[in-house]
């Protein structure tokens, strides 16, 4: 009975013809809905909410239709405001749909999610005004021109609570890329959870598990533009239990921030033995960053209120550590006061320390002198993460050489040849990337389970090398006993990470002489450096140190601490 009495009653309103026809049909109704289904919304929907008054009612023969292939339950309820009558209730329904069909479509293609906007807009200007100007001035600035700046990737580093988040968050808001009104909801969301001084920092922390407990997980990106120069923000965690998502963080970057605070006591528990400060600032300088900005942050905490001496205290303990772990301390690292909470000294400088110089930080980044990337070189893009959407999508930072769309490329280790299908520099589509880009690629040929991070993109005239045994020089940073053949530990190289045995050491290196020993040690200690030889778990993408320093570099691993570095000086062809 029920669906008899809704379909005359929805379809009343359009013709008495069709309601007639519709009680003929009553054995396949199933076909009339299927028909009806595909047909009936997608015409309409772009069309019906301007002039609401006459389009109102297909929208009804559509709620009908649904409801009749739903339930029951659902009958009831959309009978409910035809029954009541009048037109006003009837403009409720296809709004309410309107809302509805674009977020159905919305993760797979575009199209609706742009006509989603205009429709509404007109019926309800007040909401969906401020939704626009939400949404406006993040992407178009950075069409135009994005391309012909240089693209140089930041990545913050240092001790958990050193305020690298915060800062991340100052630096979008300074340059626009955030709203005053989205960091307004922040401050309102974090002061209802007592946790006031974190608004900044969710920006970057997205997830709901950042936020409460206010520690970075994942690695943070986000760009930003100065007058010169196109920066792609990664935020690094600072906890010890996530120090191989750093690494990864760390991989992709050109330039690394090393924040550390100087509130008292805090910048002490960083810069100890067990402390973030100088396993960051190691892993960095591994993972191949030239440049360092030291940012000594929290210089308004009432414990230290600008002042010259801790400052120059902080400094005065971290540049001999810097030293050593391989930085020039005159030409590669740059100090600088700032607060990231008040954004003194981030952008403009500030009347509270007449003492420093030099320029702010934004500044400062956007006058540092070019890097000089060959785009002529081969193709190499080390993998960091991958999705599926609409095809399958990865994401990883261009080493070198330049990628365009629909060009031919090879996955390795598993030599896959995929087609680069679309191409996005950080989030703005493009035809071609050169070195130094964050990008995406939507590619064809390849499913999303067959990469895993750590495989690497190029061009078939040129692979990378891939296998299982290769030599390499290393510095043993951190170990309480002694390291023989056959230790095994976690190898991090470029994206990559693997498990690795030592599976012989070769001879010793003398520090300051550069001498190999004749004979072979028995075991390496702290402070040595020796060459072994390494044997992965899996076959592994690497390239030696001398031909490609980006992706010959390492780290080793083990029990949760960086216990060695190395480079890659040969690799071993396999015998079987």
């Amino acid at each position: 009975m029920d669906p008899r009495d809704t379909a005359p009653d929805s379809w009343e309103q359009e013709d008495d013809v069709e309601a007639t026809i519709d009680g003929q049909l009553e054995s396949a109704f199933t076909t009339l809905n299927v028909n009806a289904k595909p047909f009936v919304p997608n015409v309409n929907a772009a069309e019906f909410v301007p002039a609401f008054g006459l389009k109102a009612h297909p929208g009804n023969v559509d709620s009908a239709v649904a409801v009749e292939k739903t339930s029951t339950m659902e009958m009831s309820e959309s009978s409910a405001p035809v029954e009541n009558g009048d037109a006003e209730m009837t403009t409720e329904e296809p709004w309410d749909q309107k809302e509805v069909e674009p977020s159905e479509e919305e993760p797979g293609g575009g199209v609706c999610v742009d006509r989603g906007p205009e429709g509404p807009d007109e019926t309800a200007p007040e909401m969906m005004e401020e939704e626009e100007e939400v949404l406006v001035p993040k992407v178009p600035p950075t069409q135009p021109d994005a391309p012909k700046k240089e693209h140089i990737n930041v990545v913050f580093i240092g001790h958990v609570d050193a305020g690298k988040s915060t800062i991340g968050g100052q630096i979008m808001y300074l340059t626009g890329m955030v709203d005053k009104r989205t960091l307004e909801k922040y401050e309102r969301e974090a002061k209802e959870k007592n946790r006031e001084t974190w608004y900044l920092s969710w920006a970057l922390d997205t997830n709901q598990e950042e936020r409460d407990k206010g520690k970075t997980v994942e690695v943070g990106r986000a760009y930003f533009e100065t007058d010169k120069k196109h920066f792609t923000i990664l935020d690094a965690p600072g906890h010890k239990s996530f120090v191989p998502n750093m690494i990864g963080g760390a991989s992709q970057a050109d330039l690394a921030v090393l924040v550390i605070s100087a509130r008292k006591g805090e910048f002490e528990t960083g810069f100890e033995k067990g402390g973030q400060t100088r396993e960051h600032a190691m892993l960095a300088k591994t993972a191949g960053v030239k440049h360092l900005i030291v940012l000594v942050n929290k210089m308004d905490d009432p414990t230290v209120n600008w002042s010259l001496e801790r400052y120059e205290e902080c400094k005065e303990k971290l540049v001999p550590f810097l030293k050593k772990v391989g930085f020039n301390p005159k030409k590669d690292v740059h100090f600088m006061p700032c607060s990231g909470l008040t954004g003194a000294n981030l952008k403009e400088p500030t009347n509270m320390c007449s003492w420093y110089t030099g320029l702010p930080f934004i500044p400062h980044l956007d006058s540092l002198p070019n890097f000089n990337r060959s785009s002529d070189g081969p193709v190499r893009l080390p993998i960091v993460d991958k999705y599926k959407d609409m095809g399958t999508v990865i994401l990883g930072k261009l080493e070198s050489g330049s990628i365009s769309k629909a060009q031919q490329l090879v996955m390795m280790p598993n030599r896959h040849v995929v087609e680069v299908l679309s191409l996005l520099s950080d989030d703005v589509e493009t035809d071609d990337a050169g070195p130094g880009e964050n990008l995406k690629l939507r590619l064809k040929g390849i499913e999303e389970e067959e990469i895993l991070p750590g495989f690497i993109l190029c061009n078939a005239e040129n692979l990378c090398h891939s296998g299982r045994t290769f030599d390499a020089q290393i510095v043993i940073i951190e170990h309480k006993s002694i390291i023989c053949p056959g230790y095994n530990a976690v190898l991090h190289i470029h994206t990559c990470i693997e498990e690795v045995q030592i599976t012989a050491l070769i001879c010793l290196v003398d520090k300051k002489t550069g001498e190999k020993s004749k004979t072979r040690p028995r075991f390496v200690k702290q402070d040595q450096v020796c060459i072994a030889r390494l044997r992965t778990a899996g076959t592994i993408c690497l390239e030696t140190f001398k031909d490609f320093p980006q992706m010959g570099r390492f780290t080793l691993r083990d029990e949760g601490k960086t216990i060695a570095i190395g480079k890659v000086l040969k690799l071993v062809a396999e015998r079987d």
